[in-house]
């Protein structure tokens, strides 16, 4: 009985997080953005926000939400920076292609957002992207652009 509601509660769980999971923009299907993003840049170490311009909400996320909220160095002199904040900053116009030696071992860290290009009949609005990678293998900020905004023509954004 006890394994029962420990497996019960785990799948609880896992319902309630998976909810908690945006549901990706309109008319796009989030598992072949999901793939596409993966491929072009993916790591355990990446995280790609997909928000509407002017309110910041997250329609698509790709990185676990620890990793999304890690801070890093902003690379341009300003302290730390998280993906989470540059995705408001996104969706506020900003557009950032840079790249910096992190502290310690964590090797280097990138940076790219923009605002997407909408592929013609797109059903979504305004949309902005953040991203951020750190490791010792990280791509420059400017590739890590070049490569996602392939992803996201691949996957029908």
């Amino acid at each position: 009985m006890r394994t029962s509601l420990t497996v019960l509660s785990v799948g609880l769980a896992s319902l309630a997080l998976a909810a908690c999971e945006p549901a990706g923009p309109k008319g796009v299907d989030s598992e072949l953005l999901t793939q596409q993003v993966s491929k072009a840049i993916g790591d355990p170490n990446t995280c790609v926000l997909i928000v509407e311009k002017g309110t910041a909400k997250v329609v698509f996320r790709y990185g676990e939400y620890t990793t999304c909220a890690l801070g890093r160095p902003a690379c341009d002199g300003a302290g730390t920076l998280s993906t989470d904040d540059l995705a408001k900053l996104a969706a506020a116009g900003d557009t950032r292609t840079t790249s910096c030696d992190a502290t310690g071992d964590a090797g280097r860290v990138g940076w790219a957002s923009g605002p997407i290009t909408p592929s013609p009949g797109a059903q979504y609005g305004d949309l902005a992207y953040a991203a951020n990678m750190q490791g010792p293998t990280v791509l420059p900020g400017r590739e890590i652009k070049v490569r996602l905004e392939s992803a996201f023509r691949k996957a029908g954004l």
